[in-house]
């Protein structure tokens, strides 16, 4: 591991500029030799937070309290490495900030680190730590994750402690964190997450969602299903099913309209009262926002009952669905913004479903394409997700076998 020294001299971009000040971590623990990253929306006292906006960054200065969270690794031994660049205002999914930069993919410079998380993945996937914590809203571990060939879960919600870090949904907004390895992930695992209130057996109903595989494109297929079926062979054979039997386009679109509700519930008053100059993508995502409807809110809320009651039901407590996490392996670099857009909204119909039933989702970095990483997701009940990351420990020691 590179030790993280000088994040004026950071090559992946990754840590924000901040003058560095003693974080006090405890001399043992479980964590104890370990090095992490905090997304910068998460409060460490003596340091600035920034949501990605240099304006909200004037306006919050820096912070007298740390997040509980933050504080939890600490005291379990845990080194603080900084603040770690996010999207503008955690509303992107590229891991491009107009203001702040854009972090390295470790895995694959030439393509995005992916958002808004960018800044966490990019440092442990350049080995400047050894995890990171970031948040996920839309997919903004989850993508990350896939790009950059991490380890990345979204909790269920409301499993890992948010407070002292900045909204963006709040009926969305989760704690995640990324690794190299499943070992290590389980590690910091052991420290965020209490007991399981949904503990997973050993023999799995494993559940194949036809509509969610067909969302990645077929080179993406073809590459993901060695993968899929070695997972099967040691967990066990998965079944087909219909995450979606209304089609994928109905989550989708709910799911934007809550998001696009909240967020703006969020930061319309700070954007409407200061207008700050906002990253292309960004301002038009919080323009739509703006326009969302109560009647839209009220349809978007009764569809995420019943979505979640069916996942509820198909879950049952012995059940995960095995998916793609994302469409294909990161966009290049370059791509324009419209390109890039396109993506984002075909990948938000795979992200969506976690979002929209709170249920954990955890991506494994095992296939690869065009030189790049891609990863496979599983999804199971809510409350599951130490167990769900068991599953995982059980697939990299068979993985490792062979």
């Amino acid at each position: 591991m590179n030790q993280h020294t000088d994040v004026l001299h950071d090559p992946a971009h990754a840590f924000m500029p901040y003058p560095k000040v003693p974080v006090p971590q405890a001399a043992t623990g479980p964590l104890a030799g370990l090095s992490f990253g905090v997304k910068d929306l998460f409060h460490v006292a003596g340091y600035p937070t920034s949501g990605g906006q240099p304006l909200l960054l004037a306006l919050l200065g820096v912070q007298d309290r740390t997040a509980p969270t933050v504080q939890k690794l600490l005291a379990a031994g845990a080194r603080f490495a900084g603040k770690t660049v996010t999207d503008e205002l955690a509303f992107s999914m590229n891991g491009q900030n107009a203001h702040f930069g854009s972090p390295v993919n470790g895995a694959a410079p030439d393509r995005i680190a992916g958002g808004s998380s960018s800044g966490s993945a990019a440092a442990v996937s350049n080995r400047l730590c050894d995890f990171a914590l970031g948040t996920d809203t839309g997919g903004s571990v989850r993508a990350p994750a896939s790009h950059c060939g991490l380890v990345g879960l979204r909790p269920t919600h409301g499993r890992v402690s948010l407070r002292d870090c900045l909204d963006l949904s709040p009926s969305f907004d989760t704690c995640g964190w990324f690794a190299r390895d499943v070992a290590t992930f389980a590690r910091v695992a052991d420290v965020l997450l209490d007991a399981d209130a949904c503990v997973l057996p050993r023999k799995l109903r494993v559940l194949a969602p036809t509509d969610l595989w067909a969302l990645a494109i077929p080179a993406a297929q073809d590459a993901l299903l060695a993968v899929r079926n070695r997972i099967e062979d040691i967990v066990g054979r998965a079944t087909p099913v219909i995450a979606a039997p209304g089609g994928v386009d109905p989550p989708y679109m709910h799911y934007r309209h809550l998001q696009g509700y909240e967020a703006w519930q969020t930061d319309g008053g700070f954007i409407r009262r200061f207008a700050p100059p906002l990253g292309p993508g960004v301002a038009q995502r919080f323009a739509w926002c703006a326009e969302v409807t109560d009647t839209q809110v009220a349809q978007a809320r009764a569809f995420r009952e019943e979505f979640r009651a069916r996942f509820t039901d198909l879950l049952g407590d012995d059940g995960v669905l095995l998916l793609p996490t994302m469409p294909d392996i990161a966009p290049l670099a370059n791509e324009p913004e419209p390109s890039l857009d396109d993506y984002r909204q075909r990948a938000l119909r795979l992200l969506c479903n976690a979002g929209l039933t709170g249920f954990p989702q955890l991506s494994l970095p095992l296939a690869r394409r065009a030189g790049a990483p891609l990863g496979v997701s599983l999804i199971g009940p809510a409350g599951s997700d130490r167990s769900l990351i068991g599953v995982a420990e059980r697939v990299a020691a068979a993985w490792q076998e062979s």
